[in-house]
């Protein structure tokens, strides 16, 4: 009796780690407590039960189980487990996204309103999300388009790159920078050779500056400029006694030049002489009288 309930328990425990390790195998935690909700989709892209589900790039639950609608044929119920303390803000959609590398990923995004969320066992609507193969099928019917014109391009450089005149063209510019390193090299050597000479003409002449008295020349250009001010003041002040003097009545040179009656009697005697010389000139005989053979005498 002892070795049968022996024998139960080991077979309950085999069951319970295949059971365990089963699920462990689809990426299914059967000692995490989870939620679960539908996803409603119209296409899974060869979604399979274990894969990943994704909310801002975390690993956040599993795809449990896929359930074709047959009624309508319309969509594809999916089954996820979400972990216990994920909250699911109401107006939260899913896409489905294929990486180049293969398999099918399922990504959250969440509603705006985190405080109004989903309970378990409500749906999620899928939306639309073309996958990177999907976006290259799309591309290849302008891809065949380009082909042709890409052939026509690699025609034309290759007739343009085998031009004599493009390679003449190029040994042109190779020549140009041959030129231009030696003319660079010469330029190196000039300026070795003459930057330093004119640093040190011009240290020199910085030294000759350093030199020059700069305070005994300002000391002898103020002294010049009092001299000519105190010049300008004699000069001032002899102008200022002459014209005094010239203007004052107490000397004889104010008075010849103040004294009206004076210019008077001068200006007519001025006249006067003029009268007498111009009547001199029209009869001289009246104020002149001379003989050639002397004078006369009288009987």
């Amino acid at each position: 009796m002892k070795n049968e309930i022996k024998i139960a328990l080991v077979a309950i425990v085999c069951v319970a780690l295949l059971f365990v390790g089963i699920n462990f195998l689809k990426g299914v935690n059967v000692f995490q407590s989870t939620n679960s909700y539908w996803v409603k989709l119209k296409d899974s892209k060869q979604l399979a039960v274990s894969n990943l589900v994704y909310a801002n790039g975390y690993p956040v639950g599993t795809i449990r189980d896929i359930d074709y609608q047959f009624k309508d044929n319309s969509s594809v119920m999916v089954l996820v487990e979400l972990n216990k303390d994920m909250r699911i803000p109401r107006g939260t959609t899913a896409k489905l996204e294929v990486p180049l590398m293969g398999g099918v990923i399922m990504h959250l995004v969440l509603g705006p309103n985190p405080a109004d969320v989903l309970t378990p066992q409500d749906t999620i609507l899928g939306v639309d999300n073309p996958g990177a193969l999907d976006q290259l099928g799309a591309m290849m019917p302008q891809v065949e388009a380009l082909l042709p014109k890409l052939d026509s391009i690699l025609t034309n450089l290759n007739r343009i790159t085998g031009d004599p005149a493009l390679q003449q063209v190029l040994a042109n510019a190779a020549e140009v920078t041959e030129n231009l390193k030696h003319t660079s090299a010469d330029l190196d050597k000039l300026m070795a050779n003459q930057i330093p000479a004119t640093l040190n003409n011009a240290q020199t002449l910085t030294g000759n500056l350093a030199k020059v008295d700069v305070d005994g020349t300002m000391n002898n250009l103020n002294g010049t400029i009092t001299d000519a001010r105190q010049l300008v003041g004699q000069l001032q002040s002899t102008l200022a006694e002459v014209t005094q003097s010239l203007t004052a009545t107490d000397n004889s040179l104010g008075a010849l030049m103040n004294d009206k009656a004076l210019y008077n009697n001068l200006n007519h005697t001025v006249q006067s002489a003029d009268s007498l010389v111009t009547d001199l000139k029209a009869h001289p005989k009246r104020y002149v009288h001379f003989s050639v053979f002397g004078k006369k005498e009288k009987e």
